[in-house]
C-alpha cells in the first residue's frame, strides 16, 4: 500500500459514539465478566479449557487502561489544552462518573455480607472480607500504597488507579501540546518499556505484575500510551482500509500468540494497534445499540464480582444441599454469567443513569451560577468557593 496511507495532510476523524471503539468496550466488559466467573464453574476454565482463561484478566485490564487513555483524550483532550475545562472540573467529572457507582456497590456487598452472616449463609472465603480492608477501597485509594483494598469488591483497584490517572492527565496533556504526533506515539511506547524495565530491574517482575496496593504505578504507562495513541490518531490521517487490515491482523496475532502464552509486550502492541484502528475506521451509519452497550460497559465492570458473589453463595448452598449433577451446575454458572450481564443492564437504566443525569444537572446550574457571578463581579475579580 503506498505511503499516502499515512499523511499528516488528510483530516483525522472525529471519535464517533455507536462505531468500532464502542463495540470494543462492550465485548472487552463482557469477558472481562467470563474472566471473573471463569474460575466459579465445577471446573475452572483455566484447568479444563485454556490457561487463558486466567491470564486474560492481563489483557484486558490493559485493554481497558489504554482505552481510558485513549478515549479520554480524544474526548476532552481539545477542552483541557484549550483552557475550556480547568483540571479541576476535569477530575470532579471522572471522579463523580465512577464513584456513585462504586460506593452503591461496595455498600451493597457490605449489606450481602452482614445479612448473610446473619442468617447463617457466611462467605466460604471470610478473609476475603476482612473489615480492615474496606475502608481504603470505598475510598478508592487503595492502588497508592495505603494499606487495605484487598478482597470485597477487589476488581476496583483499576478505577482507583485511574483516579490518579485522572489528576495526572492535564499535566501530561501540557508536555505533549508541545511534540509532534511521532515523537509522542515514540514517547508512549518508550515509556512503558522504560517502566517494564525499571520494574524488571529494581523488583524483579515486570509493570504488569505491580500489586494492587500500587496499581497506580501498573495504570498510568497504559494510560498514557492511550494518550499518546489519541493525540497521534488526531494529527496523522490513517487510511481506512489499511486501519482495518492492521486492526484485524493485530486481533488474529493477539489471539495465536496466547494460544501459547502471555507474551506481555507483543500482547501489548496488538492491543494498541486494535485501538489506534478502530479508531482511524470509519462509522457511516452509528449504530444506537452499540452505543447503548458501551455506555453500559463501566457497569458491567462495577457489578459483576457483586453479582458473582450473591450468585454462587447461593448456588453453593443449593449444591451441597441437593447434591446437584454437574451438568447442572455448569447451567447454573451459565446462567451465572446471564444474570451478571442483566444486572449490569438494570443498573445501568435504573441507577447509574438518573444519578449521572442529577449530576450532570446539577454541575450545569454551578456552571450557569458561577458565569452569573463573574459577570456581576466584572473581569479580573477573584472568586472564592
Amino acid at each position: 500500500m503506498a505511503w499516502t496511507a499515512i499523511s499528516t495532510r488528510n483530516e483525522t476523524l472525529p471519535i464517533a459514539r455507536g462505531g468500532w471503539l464502542d463495540a470494543l468496550r462492550f465485548i472487552v466488559a463482557g469477558l472481562i465478566i467470563l474472566h471473573h466467573f471463569q474460575d466459579s464453574g465445577p471446573i475452572p476454565l483455566a484447568e479444563g479449557l485454556h490457561p487463558v482463561f486466567e491470564r486474560g484478566g492481563f489483557l484486558l485490564t490493559n485493554f481497558f487502561l489504554i482505552d481510558s487513555g485513549y478515549v479520554l483524550m480524544r474526548v476532552y483532550g481539545g477542552s483541557v489544552a484549550g483552557g475550556r475545562m480547568s483540571a479541576g472540573d476535569f477530575f470532579a467529572k471522572r471522579f463523580l462518573r465512577v464513584w456513585p457507582a462504586h460506593i452503591i456497590m461496595g455498600l451493597s456487598l457490605v449489606a450481602l455480607v452482614v445479612g448473610g452472616t446473619a442468617i447463617g449463609v457466611g462467605p466460604r472465603a471470610p478473609e476475603w472480607f476482612a473489615w480492615d480492608q474496606l475502608p481504603a477501597q470505598l475510598g478508592l485509594v487503595q492502588a497508592f500504597g495505603i494499606p487495605g483494598g484487598y478482597g470485597w469488591n477487589s476488581p476496583s483497584w483499576s478505577v482507583s488507579a485511574l483516579i490518579g490517572c485522572y489528576l495526572a492527565f492535564p499535566w501530561i496533556l501540557r508536555g505533549l501540546a508541545r511534540l509532534g504526533p511521532w515523537s509522542v506515539l515514540a514517547l508512549g511506547l518508550g515509556g512503558y518499556l522504560i517502566a517494564n524495565q525499571l520494574t524488571w530491574s529494581l523488583l524483579g517482575y515486570p509493570v504488569y505484575q505491580m500489586p494492587m496496593g500500587f496499581g497506580f504505578f501498573r495504570a498510568l504507562p497504559l494510560f498514557f500510551l492511550g494518550m499518546a495513541l489519541a493525540w497521534f490518531a488526531e494529527k496523522v490521517w490513517i487510511a481506512p482500509k489499511l486501519a482495518g487490515w492492521a486492526g484485524i491482523g493485530a486481533a488474529l496475532m493477539l489471539a495465536f500468540v496466547q494460544y501459547f502464552d502471555k507474551h506481555a509486550l507483543i500482547s501489548l502492541a496488538c492491543i494498541a494497534t486494535i485501538i489506534l484502528a478502530a479508531g482511524a475506521v470509519p462509522t457511516p451509519r452509528p449504530s444506537k445499540w452499540v452505543e447503548r452497550a458501551a455506555q453500559v460497559s463501566f457497569s458491567m465492570f462495577i457489578t459483576n464480582e457483586v453479582v458473582r458473589i450473591a450468585w454462587f453463595g447461593v448456588v453453593n448452598v443449593m449444591i451441597a444441599k441437593f447434591a446437584l449433577p454437574v451438568a447442572v451446575q455448569w447451567g447454573l454458572w451459565g446462567l451465572g454469567i446471564l444474570a451478571a450481564f442483566a444486572f449490569a443492564f438494570l443498573f445501568h437504566a435504573l441507577v447509574d443513569t438518573p444519578i449521572q443525569d442529577r449530576i450532570r444537572a446539577w454541575r450545569t446550574h454551578r456552571s450557569r451560577l458561577r458565569s452569573r457571578l463573574m459577570a456581576v463581579a466584572g473581569p479580573g475579580v477573584p472568586l472564592k468557593g
